[in-house]
């Protein structure tokens, strides 16, 4: 197998990104559930990562990063990404690598912290993925995991729809253009049955890696639709009010996106 080209933006470096762009490092996350966590997750990194240089290493990283600008300009960015445009696209990293993040090592304690951030779902081998992780973090290093939730209702419609709908929906729904063009979401997904919560924390207990932070929110896509398509929202909440209803209590299929925060023993 041929070593994965490497990219080296030498001069964009994450010291260059602007410390005032806290929209980036939220993904343009609406108001919501998914933004209150995600700004709750950057208290937990500012509080227990160490002071100094960071050595972050971003699985799948696009061309933004959800580390806070403070912590961002004081990271030495790592990226692997098996897509060649998002590589070319990324402006932050130190080190951009073309590379599969299930099968790509860095040298064990390299990291501070691994980011994996809406990828987990992407990945037909998540365990091999998170070994991996764990093995290029320094003890006390943390991964920091963003996915959807397999079993709520946008996760289901992921899940079993095709691809060709998500385009779609992403195209006409959330109004990106885009959308399915080289390089840009939805990407295919698999949902590597790690993805689901209760197991991606059995595995982690089971291999060195202690859950330290974890929160369901309701899938950003929620707040969007209300504010882009609110007759279209209406139905949609409607339908998921319906589900929950008959589902067990306080079962609420909306909570369609996670965060967790692992920390290595």
């Amino acid at each position: 197998m041929n070593k994965p080209a490497t990219i080296d933006f030498a001069t964009a470096t994450a010291i260059d990104i602007p410390t005032a762009a806290p929209a980036e490092a939220l993904h343009d996350l609406v108001p919501g559930e998914a933004r209150d966590s995600l700004l709750a997750v950057h208290d937990v990194l500012r509080r227990k990562l160490p002071q100094g240089q960071l050595a972050t290493y971003e699985a799948g990283g696009g061309s933004c990063s959800v580390l806070p600008p403070e912590l961002l300009s004081r990271s030495k960015v790592s990226v692997v990404d098996i897509d060649e445009d998002q590589v070319r696209n990324n402006t932050y990293a130190d080190e951009a690598i073309l590379g599969d993040v299930q099968t790509y090592r860095f040298g064990s304690g390299s990291f501070d912290l691994v980011i994996c951030y809406n990828v987990i779902e992407h990945l037909p081998h998540v365990d091999a993925a998170l070994l991996n992780f764990r093995d290029a973090l320094k003890p006390g290093g943390m991964i920091l995991i963003g996915a959807p939730n397999p079993r709520s209702l946008s996760g289901v419609v992921t899940k079993y729809s095709p691809h060709w709908f998500h385009v779609w929906f992403y195209r006409n729904i959330r109004g990106i253009k885009d959308a399915g063009l080289p390089g840009e979401p939805p990407f295919p997904t698999f949902f590597h049955p790690l993805v689901t919560l209760p197991r991606l924390e059995a595995f982690a207990a089971a291999n060195g890696l202690e859950m330290i932070y974890r929160r369901e929110v309701e899938s950003p896509r929620y707040p969007e639709m209300r504010q882009r398509k609110p007759l279209f929202a209406a139905l949609v909440d409607a339908g998921a009010a319906m589900l929950n209803a008959v589902l067990p209590r306080g079962t609420d299929v909306r909570r369609g996106d996670y965060h967790v925060i692992l920390r290595k023993s």
